[in-house]
C-alpha cells in the first residue's frame, strides 16, 4: 500500500494538497510522449504521478514514467512549478487533492515505450504543433512553458 492509500485511511474523502511530478518526454525526432489515461477517461497527458514518501520530485518523475511507459529517463530540465485552484483534481470515488506539480523536460529516454493498461488507454509521439484537443488543462500550460523554454 502506498502513502497516498495510507493517508486516504485517515481523512477520507477530504480534499488534501499533494505533490507530483510530469515529464515531457522529446525523442530524437522531435516529437513529444503523450498518455491518452484511463482517469481522466480518454484525456491525453504528460507522463507522471503522485509523490511516494521519502522521493525527490526527479525520483517521482522517473518512477512514474517507467512505471507509466516503461522508459528510463536521462537527465531532467526543471520546466516549472505549478499549483492553484486550477489544479484541483478529483478520482471516480470522489476523492479530491490539489496537486503542486513540478514539469521537467527530458530530451534522453531510453527504451522503448509500452502501454501500461492500468493507467493508459495508450502512448503517442506527437510533434509539438500535432499535439491532439484534449489534453489535460493543467498540462496545456506546461507544454506552452516547454515550448517557450526551447526557444
Amino acid at each position: 500500500m502506498g502513502y497516498i492509500e495510507d493517508i486516504r485511511k485517515l481523512v477520507g474523502h477530504r480534499r488534501l494538497i499533494l505533490c507530483g511530478s510530469s515529464v515531457v518526454i522529446r525523442n530524437e525526432k522531435g516529437e513529444l510522449l503523450l498518455q491518452q489515461r484511463r482517469h481522466p477517461a480518454g484525456r491525453w497527458a504528460f507522463p507522471g504521478g503522485l509523490m511516494e514518501l521519502g522521493e525527490s520530485t526527479e525520483d517521482t518523475a522517473r518512477r512514474e514514467v517507467r512505471e507509466e511507459t516503461a522508459l528510463e529517463l536521462g537527465k531532467l530540465r526543471l520546466i516549472g512549478v505549478y499549483s492553484g485552484p486550477d489544479a484541483l483534481c478529483s478520482a471516480p470515488n470522489g476523492d479530491e487533492w490539489y496537486v503542486v506539480n513540478c514539469a521537467y523536460a527530458c530530451d534522453e529516454p531510453l527504451g522503448e515505450a509500452r502501454v501500461n493498461d492500468e493507467e493508459s488507454v495508450s502512448l503517442r509521439w506527437f510533434r509539438p504543433e500535432e499535439i491532439p484537443e484534449g489534453l489535460v488543462r493543467s498540462h496545456k500550460e506546461i507544454l506552452r512553458d516547454y515550448l517557450e523554454m526551447r526557444d
